[in-house]
């Protein structure tokens, strides 16, 4: 017999959830800061973490080389994949609530597209504007970013002014390819810029700080919060749209928000990180086999689960071949991909 597609959660159930992913995160957190050329101990990033937050405690103690290295190098790096990796898992479990398909992901209506082409254009000619400098790529990227979603969701529109699933899907397909086929043509005319372009879209998080990390906050905080409050609406959205209307919910306005809250959140983590696969498709999947589909949970829970994920990915594509490092997004995609398959199957042979 068939699970109801909406579980019941016990209290104990749901406090379980968040205790063991919230610690799970603070782990992930610790570790990725900690390990690397120079080991650092745990209790000595805490003490730097307290000492820069609460201004007055003193770490005359610690070495002013680990000071440094946490501050400075690791803890934005490490709190950056975090970001990127909540913003891509929330908007991911989101899209496949809405279009009533597992395997969406953030990516599905083009949105991903739009920022690479916004980055490879400032690599290609080389731009960047006066006052805001290297930022110009994250910048830029973000701006076509929201361009394309608004875009898609144009002439999603004027084809089907009811918006079908199908057709939201459908337009961003035709999008994905468009933009792609600009990216290949760029590519295929560059020069020196090709080794910087390829590492952008293969995905990395290497060599930023604490100003990325002030990029994408604000639009994750956003995005995230309408999201959040877009729950029930998905719950009630994901037994179909006539379903949703029939229980008093706005269906096209309601849509038109969680896409757009959705795409906030992809076309920043794009923006500051490239293209990271598989982290939005994933890990929303893994936990609503565990925890269930109830967005109420399923929203939160998977933030705090693709977060961790993606701090532990990026310590292990830069340590797995020290000194060099692995662009992440091959890292997400080794893991994703087989562990995706698994599930796929499972779900397949409990279907049968």
């Amino acid at each position: 017999m068939e699970k109801p597609f909406i579980q019941k959660f016990s209290v104990k159930s749901k406090a379980v959830a968040y205790i063991i992913l919230i610690l799970i995160g603070g782990l992930a957190v610790l570790t990725g800061t900690s390990i690397g050329t120079v080991s650092v101990p745990f209790l000595d990033i805490i003490k730097i973490i307290i000492s820069k937050i609460i201004p007055g405690v003193s770490i005359d103690s610690i070495d002013s080389m680990y000071v440094n290295i946490v501050w400075n190098i690791r803890l934005p790096r490490v709190l950056l994949a975090g970001f990127v990796g909540a913003s891509l898992s929330i908007a991911g479990a989101a899209f496949q609530g809405l279009l009533r398909n597992p395997l969406a992901d953030p990516y599905t209506l083009g949105v991903s597209s739009g920022a690479s082409v916004g980055a490879v254009v400032t690599i290609f000619f080389g731009l960047s504007f006066p006052f805001i400098g290297s930022f110009t790529l994250p910048l830029l990227s973000i701006v076509a970013s929201f361009i394309t979603i608004f875009v898609v969701l144009y002439f999603a529109k004027r084809i089907d002014r009811a918006m079908r699933v199908e057709t939201i899907i459908l337009t961003g397909v035709i999008f994905s390819s468009f933009l792609g086929a600009l990216i290949s043509l760029m590519i295929a005319l560059t020069g020196e810029e090709l080794r910087q372009i390829i590492g952008w879209l293969l995905g990395s998080v290497s060599m930023r700080g604490w100003d990325h990390v002030k990029i994408i906050v604000p639009f994750f905080l956003i995005g995230s919060i309408l999201l959040l409050v877009h729950a029930k609406e998905l719950n009630a959205m994901s037994f179909g749209e006539d379903h949703a209307k029939h229980i008093g919910v706005d269906v096209e306005r309601k849509k038109m928000n969680i896409l757009i809250a959705g795409s906030i959140l992809t076309g920043a983590a794009v923006a500051v990180s490239g293209t990271i696969g598989f982290v939005g498709l994933v890990i929303p999947h893994f936990v609503r086999l565990l925890w269930g589909p109830n967005h109420i949970h399923l929203l939160p829970l998977s933030t705090l689960a693709g977060g961790s994920f993606l701090i532990l990915a990026d310590l292990v594509s830069r340590t797995i071949i020290s000194p060099s490092e692995l662009p992440i997004g091959v890292i997400t995609a080794l893991i994703g991909a087989p562990i995706f398959a698994v599930i796929l199957m499972k779900s397949r042979m409990e279907r049968s």
